[in-house]
């Protein structure tokens, strides 16, 4: 790489991932020579950039954390995936922080190129969030930010999608849909589409999908079987479309329990003044238990019977680690 501002960015670049790279390492990634890599160094101490160097067999470069610290640099999809974080958190998903985040959001987007913010914007239009919704434990699935660019595109100009997918069993197969909206859940993302060999709406997990391509073709126009595409996932994953589909009676009036029961989380019936039936669902049972003891209201499962059994298994763990005898 002859051009030596634009090794400089390449350099910063890779020190900013906060390990320590050696200089033959840096020196392969450029294109030059480690003596070259040392010069560029220098160049950087010199911006105010304070790369720290230890030297011997092991040694290397890092970029040190310092209150002087100069504007960062982000790769492509970096910037992409901090603007689509500020944005879920502009709208109110995290707590106490939505003013501050619509300031940084405007400040990074003023310097965003146009074919980023054009990726950001398409996003942003074709994205529902669904708050409150918790779908299952553990680390929440990788999903390509390029994947997520292209089913955003299709949604917006409404052109018909294929694309693989890795159905939850492990098998995969390729699928001819319409995509009509995207949704953000508890840090996943949700593709709302009409299936055209299926001939019916179906959520795919943005996670699972791989290689899609916009056929050109316009999608028809649909009219969704729920009030809009948050309420179709949140019925998909917790409703009868999940796994284990759940049917509750709640010790406590519907009025208390739809402020108890997060947006997405079930249908209420009232039974009486104080007792309502929830009917909710989820793929596991571990995390379907956690969601009602949330709740803090006394509450008798009806169905499904592997629920009521894990919950009696569950308790009595429960009963144990407290100090108590295991029924």
């Amino acid at each position: 790489m002859s051009d030596t501002p634009a090794r400089l960015l390449k350099l910063l670049s890779l020190l900013q991932t906060g390990r320590e790279h050696t200089g033959p390492e840096l020196a392969g990634r450029l294109g030059v020579s480690e003596r070259t890599v040392r010069r560029d160094v220098g160049r950087l101490r010199d911006l105010g950039y304070p790369v720290d160097a230890t030297i011997g067999a092991v040694g290397g470069y890092r970029l040190a954390a310092g209150t002087a610290m100069p504007p960062l640099l982000l790769e492509d999809d970096e910037a992409v995936a901090i603007a689509i974080g500020l944005h879920a958190a502009a709208g109110g998903a995290v707590t106490g922080v939505a003013e501050t985040s619509v300031r940084a959001l405007a400040k990074l987007e003023q310097v965003l190129p146009a074919r980023l913010r054009r990726r950001v914007a398409a996003l942003q239009e074709a994205t529902d969030p669904l708050y409150g919704l918790l779908t299952a434990g553990g680390t929440p699935p990788a999903t390509d930010p390029a994947v997520l660019g292209v089913l955003a595109a299709a949604c917006r100009r409404r052109e018909r999608l294929r694309f693989t997918y890795a159905a939850r069993d492990g098998a995969t197969g390729r699928r001819h849909t319409e995509p009509y909206r995207l949704v953000s859940a508890d840090q996943r993302w949700y593709l709302v589409a009409y299936d055209l060999d299926r001939a019916d709406w179906r959520t795919f997990r943005a996670d699972r999908v791989r290689e899609p391509l916009a056929t050109g073709a316009r999608s028809a126009e649909r009219a969704l079987p729920t009030e809009d595409a948050a309420s179709y996932v949140a019925e998909s994953v917790t409703g009868h479309r999940a796994r284990h589909r759940a049917v509750v009676i709640l010790h406590t009036s519907a009025e208390d329990a739809a402020r108890r029961v997060p947006p997405g989380g079930g249908v209420l019936e009232p039974l009486s003044a104080d007792r309502c039936r929830l009917l909710t669902g989820g793929d596991a049972l571990d995390w379907l238990a956690f969601r009602l003891a949330l709740l803090d209201v006394a509450f008798e499962v009806q169905e499904p019977p592997e629920l009521i059994a894990y919950l009696r298994k569950l308790g009595g763990r429960m009963v144990a680690a407290a100090g108590g005898h295991h029924p």
